[in-house]
């Protein structure tokens, strides 16, 4: 079955579950130059795992999927203290 990425639906638009699907899409897609390493990905993800900010896979600080932003080697942690 081909995947697909929506590129002009909001998250509410799209059945229930697929945006999930469709994030993690994304994030299997992004350049291997881009990505961070699946050690330092993982590494961010249970440090956000216990950050007070996390608020149903969404950092309260910034309003991004932490799952999303960890997958980027750029991005950085958004609290002032930097986490990661």
């Amino acid at each position: 079955m081909e995947q697909r990425i929506c590129r002009k639906c909001l998250l509410r638009d799209l059945p229930e579950g697929e945006y999930f699907q469709n994030m993690y899409l994304y994030i299997r897609n992004l350049p291997e130059d881009e990505k961070a390493p699946d050690e330092e990905y993982e590494r961010r993800l249970s440090i956000c795992r216990e950050c007070g900010r996390l608020m149903n896979g969404m950092c309260t600080e910034c309003g991004c999927f932490v799952e999303m932003r960890a997958a980027l080697a750029v991005r950085r942690c958004p609290l002032p203290e930097k986490k990661w």
